[in-house]
């Protein structure tokens, strides 16, 4: 079985995900923002990053997540030229990781995943369709961001079709989450 989680920035995807990951023995969990994470180590995306954002992505002589941030978060397009330089290579270590735990229950997490191929794969779909309020607050918090970062990011992030989703979760509560482990 494979489940797909998905909602925006601070809608509480992770912990929703490692509930669901404690739960069953057999479940194994891919946060994809930590692919994405580790993909700018490969030289080759590195360049390319360069190529196309110019060297004031480097900190240290790597890739700068914050300072890359900061430029992707303010336009899509820029958003949608990281995830080109990207996805190639992280799609390989997602593959990789499929194939290696077949058998068991496999927990997507991702804001992204409705627009990959993995979505389609997903046995289950959810939402965390959490407002918008409750979602800046905990990321300026968990981030250590400001009102305009999170906005940025918001700005960024893509718009889900609740209709394309089996189990939509409108608040962050124990009793939603547990409503939606007996489903499972």
């Amino acid at each position: 079985m494979i489940i797909g989680i998905c909602g925006k920035s601070g809608s509480g995807k992770s912990t929703l995900s490692r509930t669901l990951a404690s739960k069953y023995e057999n479940a194994t969990l891919l946060d994809i923002d930590k692919i994405g994470h580790s993909v700018l180590t490969i030289p080759e995306v590195k360049q390319e990053l360069i190529n196309a954002f110019g060297s004031e992505i480097l900190g240290e002589g790597q890739v700068d997540r914050k300072k890359l941030g900061e430029i992707v978060f303010e336009s899509r397009k820029d958003m949608q030229k990281l995830s080109d330089i990207t996805w190639k290579y992280m799609q390989i270590e997602i593959d990789k990781f499929m194939s290696s735990n077949e058998g068991k229950i496999i927990i997507l997490d991702w804001i992204l995943l409705p627009i990959s191929k993995y979505f389609e794969m997903c046995d289950l779909k959810v939402l965390l369709d959490i407002p918008y309020e409750i979602r800046k607050e905990r990321a300026m918090k968990r981030d250590n961001i400001s009102e305009d970062k999170f906005d940025l990011r918001e700005k960024a992030s893509i718009d889900f079709d609740i209709n394309n989703f089996d189990y939509v979760i409108k608040q962050n509560s124990e009793d939603e989450f547990k409503r939606l482990v007996k489903l499972i």
